[in-house]
C-alpha cells in the first residue's frame, strides 16, 4: 500500500476573533433569509450560475474523499415536462394512499399536494445523484464510503450556494424516485438523492406561516466547556 502524500496547507484564511464574529453572523443572516417557495418566475438564470454554485457543492467533504454525487441541471423544457408527469403521478400515489394520517397532518399547514407546476415553471431542475460506486477520479469502479452523508452535506452546499447567488429553491422528493435516473439516463449504480426546482420567486409568491418556525439555538444545540 502506498504511503500518502502530503501538501502544506498555505490559503487558509484566518481572521482576528471580532471578525470571525462579524463574519459568522454574516453567514447567519444571509441564511436566515432563505426560504422554500413553491412559486417561480420563469424568468432566465444563466448557465454560469447554475455551474458555479454546482462546483461550489463539488468542494463538500466526502467518504475516502470519493466525492459520490453527481449532478443533473436540467432546463430542457420537454425533460422538465416528463419530470413533472412523473413526479405528480408518484405524488398522488403518496397523498391517495402510501402517507400515513400522521404524516398528511403534518404536511397540512404547508399546504403541499399533488399539483408541482413549478417542475415546469422554473428555469431550472437540478437532479442530485448519490453513486454507490465510483472513486477519487472519473471512471474509476470502487466501492463508494458515507454516501448518504457525503451527498446531503453536498446538497446543502448547493442550496447554500444558490440562495447567495439570489435564487429561490425547493427540495422535491417525491417517493420514489427512479423515474429521474431513467429521464435523465443515469445508471442503475446511482440512486436518486433529491431533486431540487431553482429559479427567482414568483412576483406574488407567499410562504407558509408554519415554514418561518425555527427552533431556538438553545434548543438545538448543547455545548460541554
Amino acid at each position: 500500500m502506498n504511503k500518502p502524500k502530503y501538501k502544506p496547507l498555505t490559503n487558509y484564511p484566518q481572521y482576528p476573533e471580532q471578525e470571525m464574529l462579524v463574519r459568522a453572523r454574516g453567514v447567519l443572516d444571509v441564511l436566515s433569509t432563505r426560504r422554500t417557495i413553491r412559486d417561480f418566475s420563469d424568468k432566465h438564470v444563466p448557465r454560469s450560475v447554475i455551474e458555479a454554485c454546482i462546483a461550489a457543492a463539488g468542494t463538500a467533504p466526502s467518504g475516502a474523499n470519493h466525492q459520490p454525487w453527481h449532478f443533473v441541471a436540467i432546463s430542457n423544457p420537454k425533460m422538465k415536462r416528463k419530470i413533472r408527469i412523473a413526479a405528480e403521478a408518484e405524488e398522488k400515489a403518496f397523498y391517495d394512499s402510501k402517507a400515513s394520517d400522521e404524516w398528511l397532518e403534518a404536511l397540512m399547514p404547508l399546504g403541499t399536494d399533488t399539483n408541482k407546476p413549478f417542475l415546469e415553471t422554473a428555469p431550472w431542475l437540478i437532479a442530485v445523484f448519490a453513486q454507490r460506486r465510483g472513486g477519487v477520479k472519473a471512471g474509476m469502479d470502487m466501492k463508494n464510503y458515507y454516501v448518504t452523508e457525503s451527498v446531503g452535506i453536498a446538497t446543502g452546499m448547493l442550496i447554500t450556494a444558490l440562495h447567495s447567488a439570489g435564487l429561490g429553491t425547493l427540495t422535491h422528493t417525491p417517493a420514489p424516485m427512479n423515474f429521474l435516473r431513467d429521464i435523465c439516463g443515469r445508471p442503475k449504480t446511482e440512486k436518486p438523492f433529491v431533486l431540487i426546482v431553482v429559479g427567482y420567486p414568483d412576483k406574488n409568491v407567499q410562504v407558509p406561516e408554519h415554514a418561518l418556525i425555527k427552533k431556538t439555538l438553545g434548543v438545538i444545540s448543547t455545548f460541554e466547556e
